[in-house]
């Protein structure tokens, strides 16, 4: 890439310009350290990093840098040492500075041999520098690359599940100010539409966004930074977040408000849309790919109880020995892409599918803004989020200090998920159902609260009018629920008395089923019963009679009132 644009993304307070005999345009293709001792490290196109030498005593390295091909070579300088005259477009960003006769017979040498120098302040880290660089560097390559389409991809779709968080126009970019992705919107100011058009930010407008110190804030760390409207040039009010992995930055996230306001909970929705950003960065950086895939396949094994939790933790840096509990979210049955009833079979599917990953997108930004070390998985249809490393009772704490740490992140989660479920149906207009497992006490537990997540889950689809929930909250319904399912599915259980009942109301259009069971879940209240059938009690009367009759049924008899209480349930539910 330039050095122009390196320095862009790097550039104040970092490394001053001292000299650039060739101009700022000069091509970099890598980052080296050097020493002393280690001058034939230098290559052509490299960005050297001269160590254990100021000043004078560095003449002789950046010759020799320069005679192997170097595009830059960069020198530590004292912070009062004067910054290289630059051309239009980079002195907005590079501060004057004066005096330092060192300097200047760096920058001769410099010139005489034809490459660029760049002064470090003393207080930069080395290693700092380099990761940062190289950084750049490796988001330039990829963005260049053929086979991004899967990345570019994911994080377009990340883009438009942020813009409707947010309530903004999203734009994503990398270290080097290139734009990745972007939503659809209309309303763009001059500084997105020049970005958008050109597909990386304009150097004079960010060279403003340096000089009012909006990149010193985005590297610093996790921080949504708030750019107030500037009409003189063209600006709109925005949201920025920094994307990192670790300590090193990645890219930004840029929203820029459009006629309305933004959303309540916007920047908290951006710092989670940020972690999730440096996830899909980082996947596709070539050392990383195969780790993240691997991440992924072991937390799907660990939820299906298929391999041993240390596999996971070791891989994802998480305690195996603390805490942790699953949630668990489905598209609800007979929705279609707008959130209707379901259409053609294969509008249906295709529609299902591609709201499954937005709702995945969704989901992960959610919770990564909640926790950073939560992980999402899409298994056999249904989303998985595993929160690991939650709270206990420290050492020496009570039983009843660990049951209300649990409570707590219990707690904690229900509410999450259920902001989670209502953006969903208003940002992507469809029906979601969430279900929080119960915590467990360590990793290799997992399991067991997927598995009440799933019981859940699968409770709601079948009879539950629930959005959410936990199994302390639904527990006697999954039950039932649950035996309803297996009688269901066993033919034998069947109470041919029930279902002779059935039959006798589609043959003569009678009510006896519905009016039997409502008087069975009302302990025989007739006047209850009644009422909630809008009939007269003696009309009620006649039809558990007659119930009675037509089935051979004795409802006088605790143990067939229960029994076929439990048919009649099975009977509506079919």
């Amino acid at each position: 890439m330039p050095l122009r644009r390196l320095l862009l993304a790097v550039g104040d307070p970092l490394v001053d310009v001292l000299a650039a005999p060739a101009g700022l345009d000069v091509r970099v293709d890598n980052v080296v350290i050097v020493d002393p001792e280690d001058e034939a490290e230098a290559f052509a196109g490299d960005l050297v990093l001269l160590i254990g030498a100021r000043g004078s005593a560095a003449r002789h390295l950046v010759r020799a840098a320069a005679r192997r091909g170097a595009a830059a070579v960069a020198v530590k300088v004292h912070s009062d040492e004067p910054a290289y005259p630059p051309p239009q477009g980079w002195a907005a960003a590079s501060k004057a500075r004066r005096g330092g006769d060192e300097t200047a017979l760096l920058r001769s040498e410099a010139g005489d041999a034809g490459v660029a120098l760049l002064g470090v302040r003393p207080e930069v880290r080395w290693d700092q520098l380099q990761s940062l660089c190289r950084s750049v560097l490796d988001d330039a390559r990829l963005t260049a690359d053929a086979d991004l389409g899967e990345s570019t991809g994911d994080l377009y779709s990340l883009a438009q599940t942020i813009s409707a968080l947010t309530g903004g126009l999203v734009t994503i970019e990398d270290a080097a100010s290139r734009v990745l992705a972007h939503s659809s919107g209309e309303e763009a100011d001059e500084l997105r539409r020049l970005s958008v058009l050109g597909r990386r930010g304009p150097e004079q407008y960010l060279a403003l966004l340096r000089e009012w110190g909006v990149f010193s804030r985005l590297r610093a760390g996790e921080e949504v930074v708030r750019i107030d409207e500037h009409p003189e040039f063209g600006i709109r009010r925005r949201l920025a977040a920094g994307i990192h992995a670790g300590t090193q930055p990645l890219g930004t996230i840029w929203v820029q408000e459009g006629s309305a306001p933004f959303a309540g909970d916007a920047e908290e929705a951006l710092l989670g849309a940020a972690r999730m950003a440096a996830l899909h960065m980082v996947r596709h950086r070539t050392e990383a790919t195969v780790g993240l895939r691997l991440r992924d396949d072991l937390l799907a094994s660990l939820l299906e109880g298929g391999v041993e939790a240390a596999a996971l933790a070791d891989t994802i840096e998480v305690g195996r020995d603390r805490p942790a509990l699953v949630a668990a979210f489905a598209l609800a049955s007979g929705t279609d892409a707008r959130g209707d009833s379901a259409g053609a079979e294969e509008t249906d599917r295709s529609g299902r599918e591609l709201n499954r990953r937005r709702l995945v997108d969704l989901i992960t930004v959610h919770t990564a803004a909640y926790r950073r070390t939560s992980l999402v998985t899409l298994v056999g249809g249904r989303i998985y989020v595993l929160m690991p490393d939650l709270s206990r009772a420290g050492p020496g704490g009570t039983d009843s200090a660990g049951e209300a740490a649990r409570s707590s992140a219990e707690s904690a989660v229900l509410a999450l998920t259920r902001k989670t479920v209502e953006a969903a149906r208003s940002t992507l207009g469809v029906t979601v159902q969430g279900a929080v497992g119960s915590p467990v006490e360590s990793l290799a537990a997992v399991p067991g609260s997927r598995a009440e997540a799933d019981r859940i889950l699968d409770a709601m689809g079948r009879d539950l009018a629930l959005d959410v929930a936990t199994m302390s909250d639904v527990r006697t319904h999954v039950l039932i629920s649950e035996t309803l399912a297996y009688l269901r599915g066993t033919p034998a259980l069947r109470d041919p008395r029930v279902s002779a009942l059935a039959e006798h109301d589609t043959a003569q259009g009678s009510d006896l089923v519905a009016s039997l069971l409502t008087y069975l879940e009302d302990f025989g209240d007739v006047r209850t019963a009644a009422s909630r059938l809008h009939i007269h009690p003696n009309t009620l009367r006649y039809r558990v009679r007659r119930a009675e009759s037509v089935s051979g049924i004795d409802l006088s008899d605790p143990t067939q009132r229960l029994f076929t209480h439990l048919q009649l349930l099975m009977e509506r539910g079919t």
